[in-house]
């Protein structure tokens, strides 16, 4: 074992720090370390989590890369999305692919005795993907749309519902118009109600049968306004993403989740910014405190240096010795910081603790994302950023005479 390790491990864990000034000065340089760790924790577990939220929401319920054709305007009326050259099943059998969806679209109004709404009807057939729609139900039920005739249950959002005064099971009247032809009128049955807690989609979507869509638009049975394609892990769109251009002719494009709304994944951006200026700030206070603990033990050992250098111990040796004096008093504050922030992640994770306006934040809940590469990266790098800052005024035993030293008190 080194000199200087051993030294530190004597005097780190010496009784004579618990009856004088390095008692107090090693209480504040724990704490210090311990509360860069908990915001720190806190703010990247959060933040990330709230970014993987709100892309999973979008994605989930609009998939993750959508299909259309070329012709597609402003308006939410689906035109056919050309077939010729679109490579449907080796777009379904790519391995980072998990499931492919067709739908048609129209807009229309929603309309009842109490109020009336602008709604986008998006038809669905039968490979629509149920499961990772249902984590959005809030009351009733996802119908099976098979395409055998016309299925008149819906699946309606939350605010749609409260505007309209609805309720599962409850029968709406919904208008549709083509152009130059007259509206046309349906009757639906609300089957489910759903909520994403994104008000760009909770405001318009209403889910209900594509052979509806089909017949509106004098579309044939097979004829598709668009796909949307899921994949395995929303962090590879941007590399899928060029494999599906190449899978879908050249009358039709692709866009990303995140290119749909572009407002929103703007505002998801923000979150990096804000992350990167809270663990900075933190890593600033860490390191004062920590160089103010160092400093204060340097001149509180001043007689123990003197000492040290007389028995033939060099200046190197000397600084290696108070740095890792240092470092062993953060690990408790490390450790105790961790068990911490963990510990409060793990409560708002599993039990919700802190909710938060959807309107404003895309999300209900305060969502936690436990990575254990990013948690170990936190608490690496305080300590690797606390141990290159400590080199510096860690010369100022090289300013320490020796005679004078032994004579401090």
């Amino acid at each position: 074992m080194k000199f200087s390790l051993y030294y530190s491990r004597k005097i780190a864990f010496s009784k004579d720090n618990r009856n004088n000034l390095s008692r107090i000065i090693i209480f504040i340089g724990r704490l210090s370390v311990a509360l860069g760790i908990i915001v720190s924790l806190i703010t990247v577990c959060t933040g990330l989590g709230a970014k993987k939220a709100i892309k999973e929401r979008i994605a989930d319920f609009n998939g993750h890369i959508t299909v259309k054709a070329q012709e597609t305007d402003n308006s939410y009326n689906s035109p056919k999305l050309h077939l010729q050259n679109f490579q449907y099943e080796e777009i379904k059998n790519t391995p980072a692919i998990a499931s492919v969806q067709s739908y048609a679209m129209i807009s229309g109004i929603m309309r009842n005795e109490k109020s009336f709404d602008g709604v986008v009807y998006k038809g669905v057939g039968k490979d629509f993907d149920r499961k990772r729609f249902e984590k959005f139900i809030v009351a009733g039920s996802c119908p099976q749309y098979d395409e055998k005739g016309y299925n008149n249950q819906i699946v309606i959002s939350h605010k749609i519902a409260t505007d309209l005064g609805l309720n599962v099971k409850d029968s709406i009247v919904s208008i549709f118009s083509k152009e130059d032809q007259r509206p046309v009128y349906r009757k639906f049955e609300v089957a489910g109600i759903y909520k994403t807690d994104i008000k760009l989609l909770d405001d318009l979507f209403v889910i209900g049968d594509i052979n509806q869509v089909r017949k509106i638009l004098d579309m044939d049975k097979k004829d598709i306004g668009g796909v949307d394609i899921y994949l395995h892990n929303i962090d590879e769109i941007d590399k899928i993403y060029p494999q599906i251009k190449n899978l879908i002719g050249s009358k039709n494009y692709a866009e990303k989740a995140t290119d749909i709304f572009p407002q929103i994944n703007d505002w998801v951006n923000i979150f990096d910014t804000n992350i990167g200026l809270i663990i900075f700030i933190m890593l600033v206070v860490v390191v004062i405190n920590i160089i103010m603990v160092l400093l204060i033990l340097i001149i509180e050992r001043t007689n123990s240096i003197g000492i040290l250098k007389t028995l033939g111990a060099t200046n190197f040796q000397i600084r290696s010795i108070f740095i890792h004096y240092t470092l062993l008093i953060m690990i408790p504050g490390l450790i105790v910081g961790n068990l911490i922030g963990l510990g409060l992640l793990l409560l708002q994770k599993y039990l919700g603790i802190i909710s938060l306006n959807p309107d404003n934040y895309f999300i209900s809940v305060v969502p936690v994302d436990l990575n254990g590469l990013y948690i170990l990266a936190i608490s690496s790098g305080i300590l690797l950023i606390a141990a290159v800052s400590m080199i510096l005024p860690s010369y100022l035993i090289s300013k320490i005479s020796p005679v004078k030293s032994i004579k401090y008190n």
